[in-house]
């Protein structure tokens, strides 16, 4: 019994899912200290502003400099600290986040340029695009890897997004996004798996193509994997099939809502209903989201598509790991496996459960106690500025940091390695996902989403 208790508090600082709480509710506690203070924390959250030449970009870094280098110490203290508590040593991972951090800087430059949205250069995109040309045309040691942890920034990011996005709104939209969440998991998860069966796969591998398909992609991937105890190789493989479509779907999902006309609110629940994993999915919402704000004729705003997206994936979809680890868990040991002694527990839910949803919400109820005694005018010109704005742009940093990582970690090459039988298996659900998510998302509850 003690090792088993003993296990369970070391995952508090063993895994990622915990250390991006950890560090995103610091943050949001450190603002909310300053801004009681009557201080903030925007010191510290610069991120570059508007350019139009690159003089301007020039004077801008001229005179902001001490802000980024301690912007930059901030980071990194934070991450080298806590990825070393996990195993990864510091000499690999500080000149590593060096790296990403420099370009992160550049690419949130472009982004901030006045004419990018009308190349599409919205930061997320370029992220991704400039890390796939760095890994794949000039090629980067593996020891770099260390400092590409792209699920760790996603989760300290989706932490930090529960600090904009009001509680309330997440209670009110709650029980939509798990219904229209739980269609598409079911339906996207049975059509891989009996797809994958016909194709001739393992059980194993088509259980572990369904999660990645119908869930969180990369996560659920790995933790169904383990509960049904498929092969090494069957994780790696889903993987890749999730980041394939993945990288597709941010390209793809944008450009036909665009092509639509969709709501910003819209589009993002329907990218928060198909995207396979979450952090391609906020790089497209965000992108759409920018375009909305840009453009004529589409309604919405950046915030609108990122909330619905993340009611969707993060409230919505993301829940059915830990569900479905422990359905799967029980069917493999109880008749995939019966010549195992041991037996799915009820436990399994919370062991596969994706921790940093917890801060995330956390965050929302945090940051929308603190704001319940504004009202919405003082909201707009005291608590927005002051204590959610800063919040806002740290956010986008690790945002950024994760799709940049992204790009960086996706080699072509490797890609090509997993054989056409998964990928015909996951792609029949792609093809579900996406009908049925815009069916949902646009004909059943677009009004719904659209009022958010």
């Amino acid at each position: 019994m003690s090792k088993v208790v003993s296990s369970g508090w070391r995952e508090l600082y063993l895994r990622e899912d915990w250390w991006a709480i950890w560090f995103g509710l610091g943050i949001i506690v450190v603002a909310w200290a300053f801004f009681s203070a009557d201080r903030s924390i925007g010191w510290i959250a610069v991120s570059p502003a508007s350019w139009t030449t690159l003089t301007d970009l020039g004077s801008h870094f001229a005179s902001e400099w001490p802000r980024y280098f301690a912007q930059f110490a901030l980071w990194l203290t934070a991450f080298s600290l806590s990825t070393r508590a996990m195993g990864v040593r510091p000499a690999k991972f500080v000149p590593s986040f060096a790296f990403v951090y420099l370009f992160s800087v550049v690419i949130a430059s472009i982004g901030r340029w006045d004419y990018a949205s009308e190349f599409n250069l919205e930061a997320p995109l370029v992220a991704l695009i400039l890390g796939l040309l760095i890994s794949n045309v000039i090629g980067l040691p593996r020891w770099l890897d260390a400092g590409f942890r792209v699920e760790y920034y996603i989760k300290t990011g989706i932490v930090l997004l529960g600090a904009t996005l009001p509680f309330t709104l997440i209670v009110w939209a709650g029980p939509v996004a798990v219904l229209q969440a739980t269609i598409v998991s079911v339906s996207t998860f049975l059509v891989i798996f009996f797809v994958g069966k016909r194709l001739g796969l393992d059980r194993r591998l088509c259980a572990t193509l369904g999660a990645g398909g119908s869930v969180c992609g990369v996560s659920a991937a790995i933790a169904i994997a383990g509960a049904v105890g498929a092969k090494k190789e069957h994780a790696p493989i889903a993987i890749t099939m999730v980041i394939i479509w993945a990288l597709i779907m941010i390209f793809v999902l944008p450009f036909v809502s665009r092509l639509l006309g969709l709501h910003a609110g819209v589009a993002g629940a329907w990218i928060g209903t198909s995207e396979f994993a979450d952090a391609a999915g906020l790089a497209a919402a965000q992108a759409y989201g920018g375009m909305a704000e840009q453009l004529a004729g589409i309604e919405g705003t950046e915030d609108q598509a990122v909330n619905t997206f993340t009611l969707m994936k993060v409230v919505g979809r993301d829940i059915w790991i830990g569900i479905w680890a422990f359905i799967l868990s029980v069917v493999a040991t109880t008749r995939w496996e019966t010549e195992r002694s041991d037996r799915a527990r009820v436990g399994e839910i919370w062991r596969r459960f994706p921790k940093f949803v917890l801060g995330f919400a956390i965050a929302s109820i945090v940051v929308t106690w603190v704001s319940s005694g504004y009202t919405r005018e003082a909201y707009d010109t005291i608590v927005r500025p002051d204590f959610v704005n800063p919040i806002r742009a740290l956010r986008s940093w690790a945002f950024i940091f994760c799709f940049f990582s992204i790009g960086l970690t996706t080699r072509f090459r490797e890609l090509a390695a997993a054989g056409s039988r998964p990928f015909w298996a996951f792609t029949s659900g792609v093809a579900v996902n996406v009908v049925i998510g815009f069916v949902l998302s646009v004909l059943v509850f677009g009004a719904y989403w659209s009022s958010l």
